[in-house]
């Protein structure tokens, strides 16, 4: 099943209103050859959708509890006074655990990147907070955390993807796509922040 949970705040995959990719299918294949996401990596995605699914909730512990215990991170949550907005907070795990799933099942089509293109902007003073109406918390996510958010969000999934009986070579290749994947959605989300013609 590849369809949102029911009820998520804000999540709108598909629909109208979504930010429009300035990017078409024939640039994504050239971005998915430069990280080599071939055919296998596609399978092996879904496999760990199937191993992730009903372990969503414990992999956004790991990444929440990573986030809170560094204050540069949460000040992103945050409003003046360094109080953390938990509503924000919720509604955005909500869509972050969707996000697990949409990465390991979704095809990676012309939807999908625009989709991608709508997360981006929610990251930048073009449209952050305005899908939570979290206004006293800062407008813009630096693109050098977007950046280097890759290697927490990679590197805490293995043990997840481990956790169902699957030989190493099948949690290692598991792993490889969801690297991979990670890698392919923050060169999306990096758009916005370049200077026109830059990207």
């Amino acid at each position: 099943m590849v369809e949102g949970r029911a009820g998520i705040p804000g999540y709108g995959f598909g629909a109208s209103g979504t930010a429009v990719s300035p990017l078409g299918v024939e640039e994504l294949d050239l971005l998915r050859q430069t990280v080599m996401f071939g055919g296998e990596d596609e399978e092996y995605l879904r496999l760990a959708g199937d191993v992730l699914e009903d372990q969503v909730e414990d992999v956004l512990d790991v990444w929440y509890g990573f986030v809170a215990s560094h204050p540069h991170l949460v000040r992103y949550f945050s409003d003046a006074d360094g109080n953390p907005d938990e509503a924000y907070l919720g509604r955005v795990r909500e869509r972050f655990g969707q996000w697990i799933l949409d990465a390991c099942r979704r095809s990676y089509d012309e939807k999908w990147l625009d989709y991608q293109q709508e997360i981006a902007l929610r990251h930048t003073r073009i449209k952050k907070n305005q899908t939570d109406g979290a206004y006293e918390t800062p407008d813009h996510i630096g693109l050098r955390y977007m950046i280097s958010f890759i290697y927490p969000i990679t590197a805490t999934i293995k043990p997840f993807l481990a956790n169902k009986g699957h030989t190493t070579e099948e949690v290692e290749k598991m792993y490889d796509a969801w690297f991979k994947s990670v890698v392919l959605h923050v060169t999306l989300w990096s758009y916005p922040y370049t200077r026109e013609g830059d990207f």
